[in-house]
């Protein structure tokens, strides 16, 4: 089936993650008097933060919301310092996936004013389809709502019609419950080789930037095969 929609991830799918979330998250925690430690939000990386938040602030008298503004403050304090820089090559990417019909959706595990300051400094503003932050919708990842909501957004109801692309076993698994077409894990974030191979997916990519190269060797295999098929 081919694909109409390539939802892609943000931190560490088409932007560098100039910021380090980890250690934003553990100064915003701090403010708090709350820890966590290293294994736990590389785990939890790709998640919605508030969601993350609210799970460390769990069985304390913290108020997670007040967590979690410290967190949005920093982060933001974050990337304004150290400048919001694209994955190489992924402007062109969209822009040829775009052109060749298929629809691109970011979604993201932050809000929508963290989200929406970063494609401003992108200027990205109008170079894609949709945008979905994991405050919109029910649960963020692995739960597929992300996905299912850009779905909603461009006008693609099957789900074997739309690709994903993540930088974490929780995009991955986003990508697996949702029913996605085509489920791709990438090499420029979070998570490294062997635990993005551990969940389910159907090619691991150096770059989302391989994107339009890989869709166009799957649909020449599939076409060669459909060959194949009607002349037996």
């Amino acid at each position: 089936m081919r694909i109409r929609l390539a939802v892609l991830d943000v931190g560490g799918t088409v932007i560098h993650d100039t910021a380090d979330v980890p250690a934003v998250f553990k100064a915003a925690l701090a403010r708090h008097g709350l820890s966590a430690t290293d294994a736990q939000l590389h785990a939890w990386r790709g998640a919605a933060k508030r969601e993350v938040i609210a799970r460390l602030a769990a069985g304390s008298t913290v108020d997670p919301e007040r967590v979690y503004c410290s967190f949005q403050e920093l982060l933001i304090a974050s990337f304004a310092e150290r400048g919001v820089k694209p994955i190489e090559g992924i402007e062109h990417a969209i822009a040829a996936l775009r052109a060749a019909g298929v629809r691109v959706a970011l979604t993201t595990g932050f809000d929508r004013k963290v989200a929406g300051g970063l494609l401003a400094q992108l200027g990205w503003n109008g170079k894609v389809d949709a945008v979905v932050c994991a405050d919109e919708v029910a649960q963020g990842r692995p739960a597929p709502d992300m996905i299912l909501r850009a779905m909603e957004l461009t006008g693609v109801r099957e789900p074997l019609e739309v690709l994903c692309a993540g930088d974490t076993d929780n995009d991955l698994q986003a990508g697996e419950r949702a029913g996605v077409g085509a489920n791709l894990g990438v090499l420029t974030g979070a998570h490294g080789r062997a635990r993005l191979e551990a969940a389910q997916h159907d090619a691991i990519l150096a770059s989302a930037a391989e994107l339009p190269a890989w869709l166009e060797r799957r649909d020449d295999h599939r076409g060669e095969g459909a060959k194949k098929e009607a002349r037996r």
